[in-house]
């Protein structure tokens, strides 16, 4: 297992080396072709983060914008977010949180293209929407092949590898709160297997009712477990307010080998803060997308601006949050194998043993919404590949096959085969927006002018007749109707006066 580890992250560190180029050139090319989008919008971010998406035709409500962002968040806010940032500080150093900070403000520009493309060429599927870097290749760039690679990868990559590190998170997390009960229990193989039946009986509950299910589970837990934990994070930063100062000065130290922290250098620190920041908010690797492409939104520029938003609410947020925590603690650095478990020694330290019990619960509840929602990404592209339910079926039982093994294998491999793939996939997306960015480039001015008009902005694929290869925006959509918008403005209008 050692020599499959070894070889694993050797392969990881070698591509990663040329992959944090590709992210950061592309990145850059993206916020100039868009004018800095992901800067200049963020008030209109908010703004349109909370619209319905309307009903359908067989009268349900389609997938609201929220409710597709919080699928997207459920992958996002997992254990990237304390396990994977407390990773990067202990084997990176302080300065790998700046590399973490710019990853996000870069990849901004990526979110909002990869989540415009995926609306603008989506497809309905057989209970919503379904979309993503997939569809786009082949619809927006005539490469099916390049669909198909990418739509195998992301399976693999998020089904399974991504999967193992949840559950391996999950095990991490509750093995520390079980050693203050009884330290042979935490250690044994057994509370592992129990911890992985667990996971895949709750797991199966879910994914087996399809994106809705996965989306009414999501909407509920990501939002309260977020505000619960930046609350916490909150306290604890307020309780060492002092030392703030101090933490910035050692992360900036860090980000420019001012003080060397780590063994490895500079470009060590970078690459590890590119690699655990891309992993959380996923920027540009394409997984977004799937995720964005589910929504009734009435102009394919408004999914772009939510998962954008996502990014901030992710990195600058959630991870920033973690990274305080960690360092307020004063952490040994140059330690890989740290994961989840820094983070929750480092807040029972600051708020006593019940908050280390709270960060299980929070881990358990994070790592489980990432596990719906990475599955659903492997979901929506399985059904690019082939119309066939049995295939399906037999990927939801190998993801489930996965999520159990991931309880019990080792923490080093599973995050060495997350950062391989992800590199990988993230590399094939960023070739496929860069070429598309002039495409998405017109759709949005096509959102700016009907904003800068005073009007909601709507799409319809006879706007733009120069864009093939779109299928729905046919304004049969309720959300595409500008009567849709008139009743809605009208009702808030009510709901005011009323107050």
């Amino acid at each position: 297992m050692d020599t499959l580890t070894t070889l694993v992250s050797s392969a990881g560190g070698f591509v990663w080396q040329g992959m944090f180029v590709v992210l950061l050139l592309v990145g850059l090319y993206l916020t100039l072709r868009t004018g800095a989008i992901q800067f200049r919008a963020i008030p209109e971010m908010f703004r349109v983060v909370g619209e319905p998406g309307g009903r359908g035709p067989d009268g349900r409500k389609q997938i609201s914008s929220f409710r597709a962002f919080t699928i997207s968040a459920a992958a996002r806010v997992g254990t990237g977010n304390i396990a994977g940032v407390a990773i990067a500080i202990s084997a990176g150093g302080p300065g790998s949180v700046f590399w973490m900070w710019l990853m996000a403000a870069i990849g901004g520009a990526s979110a909002f293209v990869e989540s415009l493309l995926a609306q603008l060429y989506k497809h309905q599927g057989r209970d919503a929407y379904v979309g993503g870097p997939a569809y786009y290749m082949q619809r927006g760039l005539r490469a099916r092949w390049m669909g198909v690679i990418f739509a195998v990868i992301i399976c693999i990559t998020y089904g399974f590898a991504f999967n193992s590190v949840q559950s391996n998170s999950i095990v991490d997390a509750v093995s520390q709160s079980t050693a203050f009960v009884s330290p042979d229990l935490a250690e044994s193989f057994g509370l592992k297997v129990a911890i992985g039946l667990l996971l895949v009986v709750c797991a199966a509950l879910v994914i087996f009712g399809g994106v809705r299910s996965i989306s009414a589970v999501s909407q509920v837990v990501v939002p309260v477990m977020a505000v619960l934990y930046v609350l916490l994070g909150l306290t604890v930063v307020v309780l060492n307010l002092g030392e703030v100062p101090a933490m910035v000065v050692q992360i900036i130290e860090g980000a420019f080998g001012i003080r060397e922290f780590v063994v490895g250098g500079l470009m060590g620190v970078i690459i590890t803060g590119m690699q655990r920041g891309l992993f959380s908010n996923e920027a540009g690797m394409g997984s977004a997308p799937n995720a964005g492409a589910t929504a009734a939104v009435s102009h394919p520029a408004k999914q772009g601006l939510v998962q954008s938003l996502g990014v901030y609410f992710d990195t600058m947020i959630i991870c920033s949050i973690t990274a305080f925590i960690v360092l307020l603690s004063n952490p040994t650095f140059g330690d890989e194998t740290q994961g989840a478990s820094l983070t929750q020694n480092a807040l029972s330290a600051q708020l006593g043993d019940w908050a280390l019990h709270f960060l299980t619960v929070a881990i358990f509840l994070f790592a489980f919404t990432s596990l719906i929602g990475n599955y659903y990404y492997g979901e929506s592209n399985i059904q690019f590949l082939t119309k066939s339910t049995l295939v399906l079926q037999v990927y939801r039982l190998l993801v489930l096959l996965c999520v159990f093994a991931g309880a019990v294998i080792a923490l080093d491999l599973a995050w060495a085969a997350a950062d391989l793939f992800m590199a990988f996939m993230a590399f094939i997306n960023l070739v496929a927006i860069a070429l598309l960015a002039g495409v998405a480039v017109k759709v949005m001015k096509h959102y700016q002018r009907q904003r800068k008009a005073g009007e909601e902005p709507i799409f319809h694929a006879s706007d733009l007749p120069e864009l093939t290869g779109i299928e729905v925006w046919d304004g049969n959509d309720e959300v595409t109707t500008r009567q849709f918008w008139v009743q809605h403005f009208a009702g808030k209008e009510k709901q005011k006066a009323r107050r």
